[in-house]
Formats: C-alpha cells, structure tokens, sequence
C-alpha cells in the first residue's frame, strides 16, 4: 500500500513544510540518506504550544506535539523527495523535550513521534531512537525532532 494512501486511511492530512527560522535548510539528501534539520510543532506557523514537559505541559500534550512535529517532517520529507513512497526507511530519530527539573518521562512524549511513523510506514517506520531532555528549546518549544531517513 502507498504511504500515501496509508496518510489518508489514518485520517491525516499534511500540512505545507515548515520555513526555516534561521541560516539553515530543512533538509539535505546525501546520496540514499536524507537528514532533516530539527523540526518544531508548527501549526499554522505557529507553535501548537508552548513550555516545559513535568512544569505546564502534560505528558499527553507532549506527545500530541512530537505526533505535530513529525506530520512536519514528514512534510518536509514529502517536499524533498516527491513522494512519501520514496522513504526505504526511517533510521533514526532524534527527540529533545524541554524538561522541568525532574522530569523523565522523554521517550513517552517521543512515542507521539515514534507511533505516527509506524502508524505510516509500518516495519519500515521502526528506527532507533534518541530521546533528550533540554533545559530550553528554541521559540519555547515542547518538543523538538530530527529524522535521518534512506530513501530512493
């Protein structure tokens, strides 16, 4: 089944790739491997919302924020390649959530990311992972991801 189709089926629509807010690319493809910059929840934007995981921020309203910022990537990835069925398979992924002190609770926000690849792409989505608790984030992000990917 197209990863297309499979967006679809799962009632989820991509939204235009996020700008770059600074001196930097979204993304650059090297040969089979393609490297996305870290990606925010932007909705519109915007951020979907703002703070610290175990302060303002629940661990669901965490994750609902990495599922966000992987639609992005994948946005991204969608822009860069063409097609989301060109993805060989998601490699690594790389998760910083702004923490308050305490928190450690990082791969249970990260899953939001982790189960919206697999939801998509199934035993090609499963990747390694790297889940990271920040002191701070850019713009006040909750949550921020990259993603190394092969693709065709």
């Amino acid at each position: 089944m197209s990863y297309e189709v499979k967006l679809q089926d799962l009632g989820v629509t991509l939204p235009p790739p996020p700008k770059p807010v600074a001196n930097y690319v979204p993304a650059v493809r090297v040969g089979e491997w393609l490297f996305l910059s870290g990606v925010l929840p932007l909705q519109d934007g915007k951020l979907c919302v703002t703070g610290k995981l175990g302060d303002a921020l629940s661990v669901e309203q965490g994750k609902e924020a990495a599922r966000i910022a992987a639609l992005n990537a994948l946005a991204i990835v969608k822009a860069e390649i063409g097609s989301l069925d060109r993805v060989v398979r998601v490699v690594k992924v790389v998760g910083y959530v702004a923490s308050a002190a305490g928190f450690t609770d990082q791969p249970q926000v990260l899953n939001g990311a982790s189960d919206l690849l697999v939801a998509v792409f199934g035993d090609v989505g499963r990747h390694v992972r790297v889940a990271v608790g920040a002191a701070e984030l850019p713009r006040q992000a909750p949550v921020e991801i990259e993603l190394i990917l092969q693709v065709a």
